[in-house]
């Protein structure tokens, strides 16, 4: 049986993927539950394999390319809510429980992220499930952003 995992997870420049801030049902997701996952080098997967974390693997597409490891990681805003910030070039903001659903499509530039581990034990079995602590997420901003930063936002009488 592996050893309780007590230390928090931090990877900086991570790369993440399967966004579901949404909670959208899915054919591997049921309704309301958040999530996503972060990819891994084989070296590191190894490693939290080793110490309990829920390691999976993707098959390759190609047979001459590796398998490519990654972390299933809950977003839970029940009993400990996760602090998500977004960074542009303008702000950073604060996401809750009701807008971090802008990151499912958001074209996103660099992630740093915190992740609280979780230690179960049903039976026999038992290992460390991934929650998201903290994550900082830059987002890419297109030509535009900078031309119309300071326009004041009001009136526009195409809204009539």
């Amino acid at each position: 049986m592996p050893n309780k995992v007590s230390k928090n997870l931090s990877i900086e420049d991570a790369r993440i993927g399967f966004r579901n801030f949404s909670g959208k049902e899915g054919q591997f997701n049921p309704k309301g539950k958040r999530n996503f996952v972060v990819f891994l080098g084989k070296t590191d997967a190894d490693v939290l394999a080793e110490d309990g974390w829920n390691i999976r693997w993707l098959k390759p597409r190609d047979p001459d390319e590796e398998s490519q490891a990654y972390l299933p990681v809950d977003v839970n805003f029940d009993h400990v809510p996760p602090r998500i910030v977004v960074i542009t070039s303008r702000a950073k903001n604060e996401l809750s429980e009701d807008s971090i659903n802008k990151l499912d499509w958001a074209e996103i530039e660099h992630v740093d992220l915190i992740i609280r581990p979780y230690n179960w034990e049903v039976g026999e079995k038992s290992g460390v499930k991934a929650y998201l602590k903290t994550m900082y997420v830059t987002i890419v901003e297109d030509e535009f952003e900078s031309k119309y930063r300071d326009v004041p936002d009001g009136y526009s009488p195409v809204d009539e």
